[in-house]
């Protein structure tokens, strides 16, 4: 063992207790705290050598325990934490606030016209397809044929409940056809997510004892990995999509609005981005990361093999994705 920093601590885990919401929220806004996309290759891989070192029981002379954990958080919003691949720079949580501030302050401010709508609902859903494929669960790979046909199922339904409920509309309120974008929204991450984690659910997820030790795979983990996963993308969506409208609606109204029309879409886009800050980081922690469940809720066969290889485990657990 080199240097002085203690190799008692458990990186494997958060640094915060994740038994509680407020330890999971100050996990999640480390996480996606968008300053991480602005990380060059080089501190990526520094931290990566620095978090693998460690857990092989080599400490970099000079490390200290923040250094450390420093390293792990900026490790685990790059690096799968499955595959150990590095993801795509877009599909990680630290890209959410600026990518979804963006694209969905657009489809707030542009969503008038039939082309508008269409163009920023499949701009969102490629978006989300690439968010969702990079934050799968697991570390079974997923064919070309099974991504398209979850990016166009997604895509599709995104639009035709944008364009559905925007027809419905026309004799509503205008402020109740501000709230299509969200519903559209809504719609499709009940489809893009499942579909575009179709595998894990024909095939399972892995699912582990405390100690990490992997005991197989379950597709009623992967369901309720998925539900916990819409639920909280979905939750993220609604202050971002229910908060602006309302007061863009008053704002428009405003003399110097109507003096400087083409102030509508950068209000609106800092406005998403204000309520994104807050409700990425606290919706992801609505659920533990690390989900589990009760081996007598897992399928019989799965039963089985953990009471006969796994006796004294009564509790299995498995990552949810994001």
């Amino acid at each position: 063992m080199s240097g002085e920093l203690s190799l008692g601590i458990n990186i494997k885990e958060a640094r915060w207790d994740q038994g509680t919401f407020m330890g999971r929220a100050k996990h999640f806004f480390t996480v996606t705290d968008p300053r991480n996309v602005l990380l060059s290759s080089e501190t990526l891989e520094d931290a990566r050598v620095t978090v693998e070192n460690y857990r092989l029981g080599i400490v970099k002379p000079g490390l200290t325990e923040d250094q450390l954990w420093r390293a792990k958080y900026i490790y685990d919003s790059a690096f799968h934490p499955d595959t150990g691949e590095k993801m795509l720079l877009i599909g990680r949580m630290s890209a959410q606030v600026p990518m979804n501030m963006t694209i969905t302050g657009c489809m707030l401010t542009f969503y008038r016209t039939t082309p508008a709508v269409v163009f920023w609902q499949w701009v969102n859903q490629s978006f989300n397809a690439v968010v969702n494929y990079t934050n799968r669960s697991g570390d079974a790979p997923i064919t070309v044929n099974q991504l398209g046909a979850a990016y166009v199922s997604a895509t599709t339904g995104a639009v035709v409940t944008a364009l559905g409920l925007k027809s419905l509309t026309k004799h509503l309120p205008a402020i109740i056809a501000r709230f299509v974008p969200f519903a559209a929204v809504a719609a499709a991450n009940c489809i893009n997510i499942p579909f575009m984690r179709q595998r894990e659910l024909k095939h399972g997820i892995p699912v582990t004892d405390e100690n990490g030790n992997r005991l197989g795979d379950s597709t009623i983990a992967a369901r309720q990995a998925i539900v916990q996963v819409v639920v909280s993308r979905i939750g993220m969506a609604v202050p971002a999509m229910a908060i602006p409208p309302v007061i863009m609606n008053a704002l428009e109204k405003k003399a110097f609005m109507k003096r400087f029309p083409v102030l509508n879409a950068p209000v609106q886009v800092g406005l998403v981005g204000f309520c994104l800050v807050f409700a990425t980081p606290l919706c992801c922690a609505l659920f533990p990361q690390k989900s589990s469940m009760k081996v007598s809720s897992l399928e019989p066969e799965l039963q089985e093999s953990i009471r006969k290889n796994s006796p004294h485990t009564t509790k299995v657990f498995f990552n949810k994705g994001l």
